[in-house]
């Protein structure tokens, strides 16, 4: 009780100071953060943001339905603009299913019908205000242009299922980048997800797996590594004749998570010359602030839900569904989250603080430490499942420029991390590419 009424007394006696006022002091703290945001407003603009990962539901990419509306989203060219998301990764994503013929089937039907849909809003939809890269050339030519850009991500190789050829293919289509496995083992690559049961299919990477990485070093896609296995890491990288990236991954250091990447993959990665791009996913970034906010505000959304008449799944639930379905569904929830936004934050500020900008920033700090400046970059996983307090959405990317700045970051520096970095790896990939098959004469 003394020394905090020793802690009053001092500060009224400063405050008491000629000159010195509390007014005055928050009038310094409000002009040096005026200064700061200016400071940050400025590089933000003048840099190329590029976010590597951003799932898609072809729902969203329909005559009536599409990307040039605000929709209930994370991504859509609206919020782009707002918050200053130059380039988005739209993610040609197919969930893990059975290693049949009919399942590489199903899986290839998917995977072609998110590539038509990028395809018809660049090229129907909003050709004049979105265009597709293909190299770090078109995108700066895009930006140039006064336009956003799109790129294309293949995450899970599962719908090639066994012929190779089909790794051309997709980077005819688009691809420059794609992951061997996603959720679940495929006929490429054991996954992250073998962690939780021990058990594994390939001890890595299959025969055909190997097969794949050379092929898509030959037709310029990057290897990714978010969601394979260690050892279908560590095996990728040893065979990779061109850098590789982790499209969206966090430092296992700082967060243990199967998702994540420990110090000996991300040594790995820097030898290689390759990128991690950090993301901002509530439960990569903090399981511990993830797992307290999750039940807290699964019980509040619970109470409110029932207000609404509105249904709240259990992520087993929620994995039963088929993948239009689940598209639905969260499209739905997000929603419905974003109308009871501010009675979420109010009930829950104090009891279970969400993970916000800081935290993620984190893990870009820890990244640039350990591996170089020159290795880092970020993604945020928008439309699946992805998102911080602070960075819920492209239209709040400004802030991860602004926590930045906050920590001391040049602008140099920002541009690597917004985009220098992957631009850079995706051209040595590709000249690497030009390369083979001058050599094999194709």
């Amino acid at each position: 009780m003394k020394r905090i009424l020793t802690t009053i007394a001092l500060f009224a006696f400063f405050v008491s100071l000629p000159g010195i006022s509390l007014q005055a002091q928050t009038t310094a703290a409000d002009k040096k953060e005026a200064k700061l945001r200016k400071k940050a407003e400025k590089i933000h603009k003048s840099v190329i943001t590029l976010d590597t990962h951003n799932d898609i539901s072809t729902s969203n990419f329909t005559d009536a339905v599409n990307y040039t509306q605000d929709l209930n989203t994370q991504v859509n060219l609206p919020k782009m603009r707002k918050g200053g998301l130059d380039v988005s990764w739209m993610i040609v994503y197919t969930g893990q299913g059975p290693l049949t013929e009919a399942g590489y089937a199903a899986a290839y039907k998917n995977a072609i019908d998110k590539f038509d849909a990028i395809h018809r809003l660049v090229e129907k939809y909003a050709p004049n205000e979105i265009g597709l890269a293909l190299t770090s050339n078109d995108v700066r030519r895009l930006v140039k242009e006064g336009k956003l850009v799109a790129m294309i991500g293949v995450e899970n190789g599962y719908p090639i299922g066994t012929d190779l050829s089909r790794i051309k293919e997709f980077a005819d289509r688009g691809a420059r980048y794609m992951s061997l496995a996603h959720n679940g083992h495929s006929q490429l690559a054991d996954s992250n997800t073998g962690e939780a049961d021990g058990v594994w299919l390939h001890n890595g990477l299959s025969e055909l797996g190997k097969k794949a990485i050379a092929e898509m070093n030959k037709w310029g896609i990057m290897v990714d590594l978010s969601h394979p296995s260690k050892q279908s890491n560590l095996q990728a990288i040893a065979l990779s004749k061109a850098p590789v990236i982790a499209s969206h991954s966090g430092a296992r250091a700082l967060c243990d998570h199967s998702r994540n990447l420990d110090d000996e993959q991300l040594e790995a990665i820097r030898k290689n010359g390759g990128v991690v791009q950090a993301v901002a996913f509530r439960s990569y970034v903090s399981k511990e602030k993830s797992a307290l906010r999750s039940e807290k505000l699964n019980a509040l959304m619970a109470e409110l839900a029932a207000k609404e008449g509105f249904t709240v799944l259990s992520r087993a639930d929620i994995r039963k569904l088929s993948e239009a379905e689940m598209s639905a569904y969260f499209e739905k929830y997000q929603a419905f989250r974003a109308k009871n936004a501010p009675v979420i934050r109010e009930r829950l500020k104090d009891v279970a603080p969400d993970v916000n900008v800081k935290d993620f920033v984190d893990h870009i700090d820890y990244l640039v430490k350990k591996i170089g400046i020159d290795h880092v970059g970020i993604s945020s996983d928008f439309d699946g499942g992805g998102g911080v307090e602070g960075w819920d959405s492209a239209a709040e990317t400004f802030n991860v420029t602004l926590e930045l700045v906050r920590r001391g970051y040049t602008k140099q520096q920002i541009q690597k991390l917004w985009s220098g970095n992957l631009l850079r790896v995706l051209d040595e990939v590709q000249k690497v590419a030009r390369e083979i098959q001058a050599k094999e004469g194709k």
